[in-house]
């Protein structure tokens, strides 16, 4: 319950929202002191370049190395995943650093002065995770002093104080100055009102029209022939649609290492094996025999309510007798023993409060004597007995600054019991409403004396404590040998892709395709992690290359083969044609309509050139990209809207689905009496100012960078 700790937990979370960078726990100092040993060498010490600015590969992984280590003290599971998702949040701050350091000294943006940083951390608009802590819940006002009294009681040159100066509040610096920018950027964008009246007559526009639509598929597929350089001048054309990103595409066969049968049956006899003495251990004795046969599910020595027990077989587990087990049974992928070893009245909710007097605490120490404490814990309680004011005595003297503003009053729920120091759960929980008590805790955060009062109880009903063995389904070391011994020997017989196919289908092998893998990915999509096999795909292996060894994905060995290489550029003519071949058809297709129709400059000539019928489409709307029994057809639309075609036969619009010609029977109006021209203009107004977030993105495309991370991760 201290706010120092919260806020010392909390402080990545902050950085997040801050700098909008995903899941990096801490932005550690720049400063680092010497250069020696590593992973990195003096030819090897840029990682990264941002329009020429050199991004540091010592600094670069010492930081990474910090996030990842504050991860790890906070018992997140640090996995593949997780490192790669540190490193690409990591990436994108140097280079937005890099872009908008260059845009704040072009606009002679100032650093943030003390007064300044003083509004972001107490003024109106303070970060969510000083907000959450000193927001009094009962009038939902923040409360500035408070805040700025916790704060200063970290200590100069602490952990949590240099935590708190060195990366919070400058992380908070930066937020405020990306603010700046973005907002400079959104308030420059402004729609005049002539611009929304305009626009609106426009819009309300509607044309009637005659046409004759020559379909493509009126030319047969097999006239027309798209060939490479068709495909390589068309991207060319339109460089900016077609562009790639560095890309790898494997194709790997897989060998299982799945428990058998066999391998579930004898991890279903070792449990089974422990239920004599499962339901003979005293309760005193649970936890021991749970650690003694390294049980997958810790004890929890606690009572949970029965509408909250979201295990397999609960209904059953509830009706056991004291002491009874049920079991074996198959809860995920464990079996798994449940002991009953009590039930009891509980409520699903509590509130108390409570005045803290510390002994000691992970911050300051030592704070007084336990004798200290205890005698003036003793006085404040017969200071209350004797009429003294409960929320005075909480302001005055309680030491957990998260409730001095709120009279020292929590609200629990009951699935919060095993977070509280055990004392004080057990008598809000476990007492009776009106009961007042003095009780001694100890955790990690401190050391003290709690006085509580437990002032309601919600939604009373019955809870029950469970012991758990659980142990999972794992595969015997003839199943992961026979798996991994069948992967080597694949991968030492295909050594190309024709004997890499060959050996599958002799096999009876399924190929899996994986295709456009980015270099720092931390695995296959679909199937798992494994930087090793990503890192293979692009610092050795080339297309039809097959791995030398297996690599192993969770239970699975897989032998991959490269079988594409893509580089950051124009697309390949390979990638491109599923996406324009059939475009280009249809622009052959449109000129070979276009010749058919010839100088014919009637509808019904060109009817009659065709075979194809003249067709009218009334009520075209010109803000809408549809046409009425034909589709979308944007081209269409705008010509329908040309003036200049009501007097003659349009020349080819060469449109979606085939070339239409169209002469304009009508252009008209239809009124929109509703239409408020200072609400448009409004709301036209905030869309364009939302749109400054996506000046970082332009800067980004604009900027010249280059990226070497696969040279080190």
């Amino acid at each position: 319950m201290s706010v120092i700790q919260t806020i010392r937990d909390k402080a990545a979370w902050i950085i997040i929202a801050a700098i909008a960078l995903a899941l990096i726990a801490f932005i550690v100092q720049d400063a680092f002191q010497g250069r020696g040993g590593g992973m990195f060498g003096s030819s090897n010490d840029v990682i990264g370049k941002v329009d020429g600015k050199k991004i540091d590969a010592y600094e670069f992984d010492t930081r990474y190395k910090a996030a990842e280590t504050n991860y790890q003290q906070q018992n997140y599971p640090v996995d593949e995943r997780l490192r790669t998702q540190i490193r690409e949040s990591l990436w994108n701050e140097y280079v937005e650093d890099a872009i908008l350091g260059k845009e704040f000294a072009k606009l002679g943006f100032a650093p943030i002065g003390k007064d300044e940083r003083g509004d972001i951390l107490y003024g109106d608009n303070p970060p969510q995770i000083l907000r959450q802590q000193f927001t009094d819940p009962k009038t939902g006002q923040f409360n500035a002093a408070a805040a700025h009294q916790a704060i200063s009681q970290l200590k100069k040159n602490s952990a949590q104080y240099n935590s708190f100066y060195q990366e919070f509040v400058p992380a908070l610096d930066k937020a405020r100055l990306k603010e700046k920018f973005v907002g400079l950027i959104s308030n420059s964008a402004y729609t005049p009102k002539w611009l929304v009246e305009k626009m609106n007559v426009e819009n309300s526009q509607v044309s009637n029209i005659s046409y004759v639509n020559i379909p493509y598929s009126t030319v047969g597929d097999s006239a027309v022939r798209v060939t490479d350089e068709d495909i390589r001048q068309y991207v060319n054309e339109n460089k900016q649609a077609y562009q790639q990103e560095e890309g790898r595409g494997i194709e790997y066969v897989m060998f299982d290492a799945a428990p058998t049968k066999g391998d579930s049956a004898v991890s279903y006899e070792g449990v089974a094996n422990l239920k004599n003495e499962f339901s003979t251990i005293p309760e005193k004795d649970v936890e021991a025999f749970l650690l003694r046969n390294n049980s997958e599910t810790p004890f929890f020595n606690g009572y949970v309510l029965g509408s909250q027990m979201k295990v397999a077989n609960a209904d059953t587990i509830k009706t056991l007798s004291e002491g009874q087990v049920y079991g074996p049974y198959l809860d995920g992928g464990n079996y798994t023993l449940a002991k009953m070893i009590g039930r009891r009245s509980l409520p699903d909710s509590a509130k108390a409060r409570h005045i803290l007097i510390k002994i000691a605490d992970a911050q300051q120490g030592q704070v007084r004597t336990d004798s200290a404490a205890k005698k003036l814990i003793d006085s404040i309680v017969g200071a209350i007995n004797n009429g003294a004011n409960f929320d005075s005595m909480v302001v005055k003297f309680s030491d957990d600054m998260g409730s001095k503003d709120k009279g020292g009053v929590y609200d629990w729920s009951s699935v919060q019991f095993g977070n509280l120091a055990r004392p004080y759960a057990e008598t809000i929980f476990y007492g009776n409403v009106g009961d007042k008590k003095t009780v001694k805790a100890e955790t990690q955060e401190y050391t003290g004396y709690h006085y509580i009062e437990v002032m309601s109880h919600k939604n009373v009903g019955t809870a029950y404590k469970v012991a758990y063995v659980s142990k999972p389904i794992i595969a015997s070391s003839e199943t992961v040998n026979g798996a991994s011994n069948a992967a080597a020997q694949f991968a030492m017989d295909s050594r190309d892709k024709k004997s890499f196919d060959e050996n599958a289908k002799k096999k009876n092998l399924n190929k899996y395709p994986a295709m456009d893998i980015k270099p720092l990915e931390s695995g296959i999509p679909g199937l798992g992690d494994n930087r090793e096999l990503i890192t293979w795909m692009f610092r050795t292996a080339k297309p039809g290359q097959v791995a030398e060894r297996y690599y192993q994905i969770g239970d699975k060995f897989i032998v991959p083969v490269l079988v594409a290489a893509y580089e950051k550029g124009n697309m390949s003519v390979e990638r491109a044609r599923p996406l324009v071949e059939y475009k280009i058809r249809n622009k052959k297709k449109a000129d070979e309509i276009i010749r058919k129709v010839g100088s014919a400059n009637t509808l019904d000539a060109i009817s009659k050139a065709t075979g194809q019928t003249v067709l009218k489409a009334d009520s075209i709307m010109f803000n809408s990209p549809f046409v009425p029994n034909v589709g979308q057809e944007p081209k269409l639309i705008g010509a329908s809207f040309c003036k200049a075609f009501q007097t003659a036969v349009s020349g080819p619009v060469v449109g979606e689905i085939g070339v239409f010609y169209i002469k304009v029977d009508n252009i008209g109006a239809q009124p929109n009496p509703n239409f408020d021209v200072k609400q448009m203009q409004m709301m036209m107004n905030q869309q364009q100012r939302r749109s400054g977030m996506r000046i970082i993105d332009a800067l980004k495309q604009a900027a010249d960078i280059k990226d070497y991370r696969i040279n080190f991760f």
